[in-house]
């Protein structure tokens, strides 16, 4: 038997009550667990008769065995008939009644799901900045290319003159009040001018020189410069150009193209750079007004946000910073030891992107059921589908990979996710403005009202892209 109520914010009191026979079953089974462990005298250990137990000990001697055998079964099937009832965290229990003979009497206080006010959520109007391809943006990209299949060829003679971006090498031999200095000799030295590999102002007054060229170079090191015994003295170094390299850039013609891409011409490549530029740019928009409208929707929502669900998100947070350190090689007590900062007080920088994420997450959800969202069998194979495509792959063997990583009911959830960002966004009022001219971020009813229940600290800011955000929502649950 299962009772209920609210008594504060987002926190349910459940009573739940087991008959004597489960007590009694649970009992038993907490005797043959602890009497392996008990010596009574005229008896082999582990031996002795329940009743025997009971009598020199009591019949308490079970009760904490059985609790444990009986509550997290009545807790769980106590949720399974009372639906109304979504808990965020784990339950508070405590023990009202356990003894022999009388059923079991518990509480379960526990943080639910909060009441979610929806705001009006159709026919948002919303404010966002679109981003156009241009042709300078094309050519910038080209000329990339261009430098990074640039060639170097020597310069023979004596007339050729070291200009920014030409290679040099170099010996080198650097004094300090007259004396050589340990690290300051180098030969067959490369440079490249304008790198920025050498003390300010060394590679500057290389502009100019030429092959065979002797030159003097003054410098100043730095008054922070690791080497204590260097820092703030000035410096002459004698070098020696060695060999002058310059860069030789590739024409843009139909060569070009052949080499860097599969097509025949230059036009052609330019046109499908122009395409993809494009596409990745209408992608960016979409990304844009979809988070536009999620933060509306959830701007115009009223909601007391549960500190569990902030923690969960910035948990998931904090290990997607680890898995993107880890994809560079870093490791995030690397990371925090760089940044000068604990874990704590990265935790915190979150707190605010957590808080807004889970308001959106909220307020999908809460959408969704309004709305009667519902996934159909065919929509996840279609999902599959996409996703054998895109790793070339077969549908079955993606399926089966899915379903061992227990990633289908996540999936099924991307798919209605998927259908009520669509729903918003279609429903929506949209105005598409230059970039820097969209309105400000409006502050949320809490914030408007100075309830909002979750301390904020954030210094880094902005919230990750909307499939992100979205995905999140049945996450943030389990």
């Amino acid at each position: 038997m299962v009772k209920w109520e609210k008594i504060e914010d987002n926190k349910v009191k459940m009573e739940i009550e087991l008959p004597e026979d489960k007590v009694e079953e649970a009992l038993d089974k907490a005797y043959k667990k602890v009497v392996k462990d008990v010596n009574v005298p005229g008896f082999r250990k582990g031996k002795a008769p329940r009743k025997i137990l009971e009598t020199k000990y009591g019949p308490e001697i079970f009760y904490e065995d059985a609790v444990q055998i009986m509550v997290p079964d009545a807790y769980s099937q106590a949720l399974a008939e009372e639906t109304e009832i979504e808990p965020i965290d784990e339950p508070d229990i405590d023990i009202v009644q356990i003894e022999k003979g009388k059923p079991l009497i518990f509480t379960a206080t526990v943080e639910v799901m909060p009441e979610v006010e929806l705001g009006e959520y159709k026919g948002i109007e919303v404010e966002v900045e679109r981003e156009e391809v241009t042709e300078e943006q094309v050519n910038n990209y080209l000329e990339g290319l261009r430098e990074q299949h640039a060639r170097l060829v020597a310069v023979e003679d004596e007339e050729g003159e070291a200009a920014e971006g030409d290679m040099l090498l170099l010996d080198f031999k650097g004094y300090v009040d007259g004396e050589p200095f340990e690290g300051g000799e180098a030969g067959d030295y490369s440079l490249e001018i304008g790198s920025g590999n050498l003390i300010e102002g060394f590679e500057e007054q290389l502009i100019g020189a030429r092959p065979g060229e002797d030159r003097e170079v003054k410098v100043t090191f730095p008054q922070d410069y690791h080497e204590n015994a260097l820092a703030g003295k000035e410096a002459v170094f004698e070098v020696k150009v060695k060999e002058l390299k310059k860069k030789e850039y590739p024409e843009l013609d139909d060569d070009f193209a052949r080499e860097v891409s599969e097509f025949d011409t230059f036009e052609e490549y330019k046109e499908d750079l122009f395409e993809k530029f494009k596409e990745e740019a209408e992608n960016r928009n979409r990304q844009k007004l979809e988070s536009a409208v999620i933060e509306e929707a959830a701007r115009r929502s009223s909601m007391k946000v549960p500190e569990p669900l902030v923690e969960r998100q910035i948990d998931h947070m904090m290990s997607e910073l680890e898995q993107r350190f880890a994809m560079q090689g870093l490791k995030m007590e690397q990371f925090l030891e760089i940044s000068g900062r604990t874990r704590e007080e990265l935790r915190s920088q979150y707190r605010e992107e957590a808080v807004d994420r889970v308001r959106a997450n909220l307020t999908l959800d809460t959408i969704i059921k309004k709305e009667g969202f519902g996934v159909e069998d065919h929509e996840v194979e279609e999902k599959l589908q996409e996703l054998a495509d895109s790793y070339n792959e077969d549908v079955e063997h993606i399926r089966e990979v899915i379903e061992k990583q227990g990633r289908l009911d996540m999936m099924r959830e991307e798919v209605r996710m998927r259908k009520v960002i669509d729903f918003l966004v279609n429903h929506a009022e949209v105005k598409y403005v230059e970039p820097g001219e969209a309105d400000q971020e409006e502050q949320t009813p809490e914030e408007e009202d100075g309830e909002k229940d979750v301390d904020v600290d954030n210094e880094e800011g902005q919230g990750e892209e909307t499939e992100e955000v979205a995905g999140e929502t049945r996450e943030s649950k389990e």
